[in-house]
């Protein structure tokens, strides 16, 4: 009896880690779901954004919080923090800004990714209004603001694996989106193309 209860067990967890590899397995293969995968759980640093159980206090313990700034040499654009650094109390809503300078000639549209180090921290760093993974269009020379709303749970000091995280590190990167290059592409095409004229 003892070895079919045994058996039972076995198959139950290897049923379970199929299924768990499987889910994983679809959302590196789909872009957008391993986007939603890393925003739910906090997977690769990435800072959850959906399903936040956020604790109701606001706790005396404070984090210092440093704000990374980085471009993709496609993107003629000038990105930095305002500040490079706050200390906040944990639970505490803080708003920052980071500037975005397009140093071309012509519109170009960039989009940005992020991750907070150090991961372990990633699932208790919670954006409640951001800039990340929307396209952003700037004219020539335009200057733009992008406010960071956020807040660290308190339950980071409670969790045995994150408690002496002391300083946080949000890091943005901006590249040129897929729609930008493509139109770049385009236009160079076009210009490119010998010149055409009908006989009369």
């Amino acid at each position: 009896m003892r070895r079919v209860q045994q058996r039972g067990v076995r198959l139950t967890l290897a049923v379970m880690s199929g299924v768990a590899v499987l889910m994983l397995g679809v959302t590196f293969y789909s872009p957008t779901l391993y986007r939603m995968f890393c925003q739910a759980t906090g997977y690769a640093g990435t800072p959850k954004t959906e399903n936040v159980q956020r604790s109701d206090h606001m706790a005396e313990d404070t984090v210092t919080v440093r704000f990374d700034a980085n471009v993709n040499s496609s993107l003629p654009w000038r990105f930095q923090p305002v500040q490079r650094s706050v200390r906040v109390r944990l639970g505490e809503e803080t708003l920052i800004h980071y500037t975005a300078v397009n140093l071309s000639d012509h519109p170009v549209t960039g989009q940005a990714t992020f991750s907070v180090l150090p991961e372990k921290a990633a699932p208790f760093f919670s954006k409640i209004q951001c800039f990340c993974f929307s396209e952003q269009t700037l004219a020539p020379r335009q200057e733009v603001s992008m406010p960071v709303l956020f807040y660290v749970d308190p339950a980071l000091k409670d969790d045995p694996g994150a408690r002496d995280v002391k300083t946080i590190t949000l890091s943005y990167t901006f590249q040129r989106a897929e729609s930008s290059t493509a139109e770049q592409g385009n236009t160079a095409k076009i210009a490119a193309a010998p010149a055409t004229t009908t006989g009369g």
